[in-house]
């Protein structure tokens, strides 16, 4: 079957099986091997992306769910030659260990961020909380995301740590205003 897909805001036209899985057709399909297959159980959340704006586990989707949606990888966290703000709070913070995690940690931190600019630690645990990490006690991760929070805010109020008002998430503009 054809199916035709917005990926990073990149538009795909492929031929699929109607059983292949959205994560499959990320990573050997449009070589996009950020996203990670981990458990093929649903329970890590190394696989996690978004579709039309909400995370979704890529390995329990089939690649057929996607045609005609908006799909969103952890390659395009990054705009414009810039980090997003997550990517570099993980890196700051060291939110990391081997890495196999960080990739669908790191989109379901943007996507909390979106919703709630302002999160406490118990709220971002338990937006994660559907992320396993074998490497860490989560303690780096929960201060990324804080991290990432307080720059955006900065960034938005033009205060220390930012670069000026306007959004820095997946959509903005450079007017700040997302469409």
């Amino acid at each position: 079957m054809q199916i035709t897909v917005a990926v990073n805001d990149v538009v795909f036209t492929r031929e699929v099986e109607p059983r292949l899985l959205l994560i499959h057709l990320l990573r050997d399909e449009l070589g996009l091997t950020g996203s990670h297959w981990g458990c093929d159980t649903s329970n890590c959340g190394a696989c996690v992306v978004w579709m039309d704006e909400l995370p979704v586990k890529s390995c329990t989707v089939l690649a057929a769910m996607a045609d005609g949606r908006r799909v969103l990888t952890v390659e395009g966290l990054e705009r414009n030659g810039r980090l997003d703000p997550v990517q570099e709070g993980f890196a700051r913070c060291h939110g990391l260990q081997c890495g196999f995690c960080t990739p669908g940690m790191m989109l379901t931190a943007r996507w909390l961020l979106d919703h709630n600019p302002d999160p406490a630690p118990a709220e971002i645990r338990e937006a994660l909380s559907g992320q396993v990490c074998r490497c860490t006690g989560y303690e780096n991760i929960v201060r990324a995301v804080q991290w990432a929070a307080q720059h955006e805010a900065a960034a938005r109020d033009g205060g220390p740590g930012g670069d000026g008002p306007g959004e820095t998430g997946p959509g903005a503009t450079a007017a700040g205003v997302t469409g």
